[in-house]
């Protein structure tokens, strides 16, 4: 992968409460000018954002569940439902931590075959949230996620004191080779951090700072001798 397509493993992210409609009209634009894979805005936003970017190729993720993911299993298949009818084209839950702290995985998995389900072929990510999980509750999550056919497996909220970390990347990819995506969010702020977690197995990237990260690439691919290497 050259830097210049570094902008296709973007999700361009905008879930801070505050935000307005002149943020999520820019957040929409910039995606449509850089090409962004997707942007990922909240559930009250998925109708406009789908909206202002219906000309162009860029996706509209929104989340279920968040940030804290103990909603009731029959709220988030129906909020999953409602979000594909105004045009969500990925779906980014967030998992019952409770349940696994619990060591009640019987009833994650579960919640995992109900919301595939729902979702009706629409990409499922679901939020994993590592930074409060143990390695042995990663692999297990990242077993179910395979088992359940969800598409992706991703970090974090970006609303826990701890972010996506490489050696947690690394362990989902160990755990999940190539039978489910993964997803890195969470403090991912520039270039080269996204780079290092793209080399440890991510297959998108979630971030606020994606358009620093695409000027940040543009620049060493303007001022570094063209390379054949991928990441």
């Amino acid at each position: 992968m050259t830097n210049l397509t570094i902008n296709q493993y973007i999700d361009h992210t905008l879930l801070k409460p505050t935000a307005t409609e002149a943020d999520f009209l820019k957040l929409c634009n910039e995606a449509m000018e850089y090409n962004f894979k997707a942007v990922c805005v909240p559930p009250a936003w998925v109708s406009y954002c789908k909206k202002q970017l219906k000309e162009s190729n860029v996706l509209v993720a929104t989340v279920v569940g968040f940030p804290l993911g103990y909603n009731l299993t029959s709220s988030k298949v129906h909020e999953i439902q409602n979000l594909i009818d105004l045009g969500a084209d990925e779906i980014d839950f967030v998992i019952n931590i409770s349940w696994v702290k619990s060591d009640k995985f019987d009833f994650v998995f579960e919640e995992f075959k109900a919301l595939r389900e729902a979702s009706k072929g629409t990409v499922l990510k679901a939020i994993l949230e590592t930074g409060a999980l143990s390695e042995f509750e990663i692999k297990k999550l990242c077993e179910l996620a395979i088992k359940s056919k969800i598409d992706f497996v991703k970090t974090s909220t970006g609303f826990y004191e701890t972010g996506a970390k490489l050696s947690d990347v690394q362990l989902m990819k160990r755990q999940v080779g190539t039978a489910v995506q993964i997803k890195s969010s969470g403090g991912i702020k520039d270039f080269k951090t996204a780079q290092q977690f793209i080399k440890a197995g991510a297959n998108r990237i979630g971030c606020s700072a994606s358009v620093s990260i695409i000027k940040e690439s543009l620049s060493q691919e303007n001022t570094e001798p063209e390379s054949e290497s991928e990441y």
